[in-house]
């Protein structure tokens, strides 16, 4: 079986890392797996960048960009048909498709010769320019009149209703198969455009081996952190994006008792990462950002709690990862977050937007040693048990037989 995947990058961007990681876990399996990446982060003859035309699509990208439809001047989207590894490839694996390298309208021709499946990592591929909708549905109904044009990716008109038509008109003369991480976004998927194909739910895999509980004392040693201090974490791609909530975890933890604060450390992976330290009263540690699975795998297992204040997720893959080092969690109850913060069992689930609710969970599981050891078991346990790479691998291989099958 040869399986060609279509992603954002190989590594850049948590996308990006999900796909590389099923990447890694096909070939291990025996699968013949390549990838076609807008940006390239690994030297491997598996990997190769799309084709494109930069002249042309430079010329066209103010356009694009004036006319409200992003991406639309991607033209060498349309000549991956020529490339070697879509040639010899059985079947596509689209993924993101929505940072900057890639024409949509080439989805009919690439999935048209070729059945595709199509994973899903946010709601771009259904809304009319949006990656998360947050509380607007107009997405269910043909988009028009959008209520957050700022949001990522922005546009500078209002073309939603227009774009949205375009992407179900590429899909209607497309050989899909979706897949969605989370039951949130398959519940998503279930209701869009997209509900013409079959749907089927495959959360993302981790390393179950590269993240694994160390020894507390140890990593703390290694970090510099006081051996004797409660410690925080907190990670993200950039600190500074909305979604990722950093102004709500600010809140919270300016609400932490006194007496909490004075013994709290907040461990920080990201960009943008000593902003967090403005004009809060806990110390912060900040690793900037961070590639490696090593260190981000000592950095969690030093914590207590991982905190992740989102505001809008798909299957969060740093909480897959704190999972699977035994660290509990305190999220908010959005997206996909709930398949992975399970209250009482893997952490606890706060309020969406409600900070002192937040805060109330850091305040309950620190200060519950024997709580946080129970769900450290647990995460461990349902991180080998649900959401091992092997586990994924397996899973899609089934899949991609069923579609080779009816194909």
């Amino acid at each position: 079986m040869n399986v060609l995947h279509i992603n954002q990058s190989d590594l850049n961007g948590g996308a990006a890392i999900a796909g590389y990681r099923l990447h890694q876990a096909l070939l291990n399996s025996g699968v013949d797996s390549k990838l076609l990446v807008g940006n390239i982060q690994t030297p491997s003859k598996r990997v190769a960048l799309v084709p494109r035309k930069p002249r042309l699509e430079t010329k066209l990208s103010q356009f694009a960009w004036k006319s409200g439809l992003n991406y639309l001047n991607y033209l060498g989207s349309f000549n991956i048909a020529k490339h070697l590894f879509y040639r010899e490839a059985d079947l596509l694996n689209l993924h993101n498709l929505h940072t900057g390298y890639f024409s949509y309208l080439a989805i009919s021709k690439l999935a048209k010769t070729k059945p595709a499946v199509f994973t899903l990592h946010d709601m771009w591929s259904f809304t009319g320019h949006c990656a998360y909708s947050y509380d607007c549905d107009r997405w269910k109904i043909g988009c028009g009149r959008c209520p957050y044009p700022d949001t990522y990716p922005a546009v500078a008109r209002d073309s939603t209703q227009l774009e949205w038509k375009l992407k179900n008109w590429a899909y209607s003369r497309s050989n899909l198969t979706i897949v969605t991480p989370s039951r949130w976004l398959t519940e998503q998927a279930q209701q869009s455009m997209l509900n013409q194909f079959p749907i089927h739910h495959i959360p993302n895999g981790v390393d179950t081996q590269s993240y694994q509980p160390l020894d507390r004392l140890l990593c703390r040693s290694a970090l510099g952190i006081p051996l004797n201090k409660k410690v925080l974490m907190f990670g993200a791609e950039s600190l500074k994006d909305s979604r990722k909530g950093g102004d709500l975890l600010f809140s919270a933890l300016q609400s932490l008792p006194n007496s909490l604060k004075a013994e709290t450390i907040l461990l920080v992976f990201g960009n943008s990462g000593e902003s967090l330290a403005e004009g809060l009263e806990i110390p912060v540690i900040s690793l900037g950002y961070v590639s490696s699975d090593r260190i981000k795998s000592i950095a969690y297992s030093a914590a207590d709690l991982f905190i992740f204040p989102t505001r809008a997720d798909n299957l969060p893959l740093v909480l897959q990862e704190s999972m699977a080092c035994g660290t509990p969690m305190v999220s908010f109850k959005i997206g996909g977050v709930p398949d992975l913060v399970r209250p009482g069992v893997t952490g606890y689930l706060a309020s969406p937007e409600d900070s002192n609710d937040f805060c109330n969970g850091i305040v309950q599981l620190l200060e519950d040693e024997d709580l946080r050891d129970r769900m450290s078991q647990n995460c461990r346990e349902i991180a080998l048990k649900e959401y091992a790479l092997e586990t994924q691998a397996k899973r899609y291989i089934d899949l991609y037989q069923q579609v080779l099958a009816k194909s």
